[in-house]
């Protein structure tokens, strides 16, 4: 079976390269690349690619809610996983209603995280 190729997405640098070096251990996680906001995030989905895109919700230029939706428009076999602080039911809702597979709040053990980009 080949790695889930992964594209992570969150506008702070310190959390998408403590995910890049924390899910590089992962044998069957490829990183394939990242971005720091959702217009990035849809220009480096389209250019890379990826199985699964990690996002976070609140970013600049474009929140998570729509990249995400715009994501599973263009892409609809990609999975999108959200990753946020925001654990409120409102958030949780309304990033599956914009297409979200799979919503992880940060801080949740890092296996369920692993176990969503697996599936």
């Amino acid at each position: 079976m080949s790695p889930k190729r992964l594209l992570v997405v969150d506008d702070v640098p310190q959390v998408r390269s403590e995910l890049r070096t924390l899910l590089s251990l992962v044998d069957d996680i490829e990183i394939v690349g990242e971005a720091a906001n959702g217009l990035e995030a849809i220009t480096q989905a389209a250019i890379l690619q990826p199985d699964v895109v990690l996002l976070d919700l609140e970013m600049p230029l474009m929140s998570g809610y729509e990249a995400t939706a715009k994501i599973k428009l263009q892409f609809p076999t990609c999975r999108v996983i959200i990753l946020t602080v925001n654990d409120y039911d409102a958030a949780v809702e309304r990033a599956l209603q914009s297409g979200a597979d799979a919503f992880i709040v940060k801080g949740s053990p890092v296996m369920n995280l692993v176990q969503e980009i697996q599936k």
